[in-house]
């Protein structure tokens, strides 16, 4: 149920109107992100406080709990009326931070669009070095070639039938 300006300063005390006031419409878009913050926790806080006084009325009337003093008189309904005021305040400025979350989220996107495209831009042009002579002219050539080493055909049979012979001499010990 929505509470009326008048309804809401009847029910609240001075400081508490001051602060649900400031999560309604023109006063909200004024405050940054950490203000924001700072009222939502503040709104939560008041928004359990009488959620607790809620239950204990309510336990009250159905005679499960003690009376918790003679500073708090009346039904179940105010506290639970006062407590969806700070409910709905409380949900203004949830919203209101997310739709400023979702702003600056979407402003780095594009930067990082932007940047993307003006990199793509920027490479999409080859760039030539220049057909000068190169400052270094790399490895020296010797002019010596590394000897290549031949091994004859014949030896490497030799060696074949050598160690072939000696895995049968092995085998025939066992």
């Amino acid at each position: 149920m929505a509470f009326s300006a008048n309804d809401t300063k009847s029910l609240l005390s001075h400081d508490e109107y001051e602060v649900v006031k400031a999560s309604n419409h023109p006063f909200i878009y004024d405050l940054d992100k950490d203000a924001l913050r700072n009222l939502a926790q503040r709104l939560e806080g008041l928004h359990n406080k009488e959620k607790t006084f809620a239950r204990q009325k309510q336990r009250e009337i159905k005679g499960t709990a003690d009376k918790r003093g003679k500073s708090f008189p009346g039904t179940a309904d105010h506290p639970a009326r006062r407590k969806q005021v700070f409910a709905q305040a409380l949900k203004r400025v949830k919203k209101e931070r997310s739709r400023l979350y979702k702003l600056e989220v979407k402003n780095e996107n594009i930067e990082a669009a932007h940047r993307a495209l003006a990199l793509h831009r920027a490479n999409k042009f080859s760039h030539h070095p220049s057909s000068d002579a190169t400052p270094n002219a790399g490895q020296k050539d010797t002019g010596v070639t590394p000897k290549r080493r031949r091994i004859p055909g014949a030896k490497i049979g030799s060696i074949l039938k050598q160690n072939a012979r000696a895995q049968a001499k092995r085998d025939a010990r066992a």
